[in-house]
C-alpha cells in the first residue's frame, strides 16, 4: 500500500449523514485510545467555548474521511455534529485542533 491510498479524503460535513460505519475499532493500542478521548473532549470544549472547527479525521466502510466542523457533543460511543450527524468515536483516527 502507497501512502497515497492511506490518505484521507477531505468531505463536505453534510456528507456524513450517507457514511455507513462498520462496528470495528480503528485504533489498536489502549494509549492512542485514551489520547482520543482527550482529544475529543479538548475539541468540545474548543467548539461550546469559542465555536473553532477541528478537523476529525476518520472511516468509513470504504476509507479514511476528514471533515471539519464544530463538535457539539461527545458520548462513549459517538459523537455529534450539527443537525444530529453522529460519527462512532470507535471510527475516529485522529482530531487536529
Amino acid at each position: 500500500m502507497n501512502a497515497a491510498s492511506n490518505s484521507p479524503i477531505f468531505i463536505e460535513k453534510e456528507a456524513v449523514r450517507e457514511l455507513t460505519f462498520p462496528n470495528a475499532e480503528v485504533l489498536s493500542s489502549t494509549e492512542d485510545r485514551r489520547r482520543r478521548d482527550s482529544e475529543l473532549n479538548r475539541a468540545l470544549v474548543l467548539g461550546n467555548m469559542d465555536r473553532n472547527k477541528v478537523r476529525i479525521i476518520f472511516s468509513d466502510d470504504e476509507g479514511k474521511k476528514m471533515i471539519e466542523t464544530t463538535i457539539w457533543a461527545v458520548t462513549p460511543e459517538r459523537i455529534i455534529l450539527k443537525s444530529g450527524m453522529m460519527i462512532p468515536v470507535n471510527r475516529i483516527h485522529e482530531i487536529v485542533t
